[in-house]
């Protein structure tokens, strides 16, 4: 076709790409529903619970979003994703660095005398304390008699 109608003098036909936008919305809401799947396990795997953030996107009502807002939309999630693993990776790393304490608070407790560490900083529920505190008070103090006092849990309700 194009050669014909360079014989007869016309233009050449300029093909243009059709845009399937059903498929390509399809695909973006897919993508979004894993974005939003993966963002919503990251949050209830870490504790303590961390914030997921706030959509960026206000909408005055239901309407059809166009290829641009669902790209945005796909974008900040993906950031908002990025983030919250981000500080779960921090918040791992603080959390594995209190249980090194813990350990070397039992090992040497005169080393760290009056440390307190708490089970929500390693990651656990619960109200459980570590906390490293003379032997026999004022005596064991002076004694250096230091050892690691490790609560029973939350007190009873009352």
């Amino acid at each position: 076709m194009v050669f014909l109608e360079s014989i007869a003098g016309g233009a050449p036909a300029t093909t243009r790409p059709e845009v399937d936008e059903r498929a390509a919305r399809r695909t973006l809401r897919d993508q979004i529903a894993r974005l939003e799947r993966d963002l919503g396990a990251a949050v209830v795997a870490a504790y303590p619970r961390l914030s997921a953030g706030t959509a960026g996107v206000a909408h005055a009502g239901p309407r059809l979003l166009g290829l641009a807002e669902l790209e945005r939309i796909r974008d900040d999630l993906a950031d908002r994703l990025a983030e919250v693993r981000g500080q779960t990776a921090r918040q791992a790393e603080r959390q594995a660095e209190r249980r090194l304490l813990i350990e070397r608070m039992l090992l040497e407790p005169g080393r760290y005398k009056w440390v307190r560490v708490s089970s929500a900083d390693i990651g656990e529920p619960g109200c459980k304390h570590w906390h490293v505190r003379p032997r026999l008070g004022l005596i064991g103090m002076l004694a250096g008699w230091w050892h690691v006092k490790i609560s029973s849990g939350c007190p009873l309700a009352t």
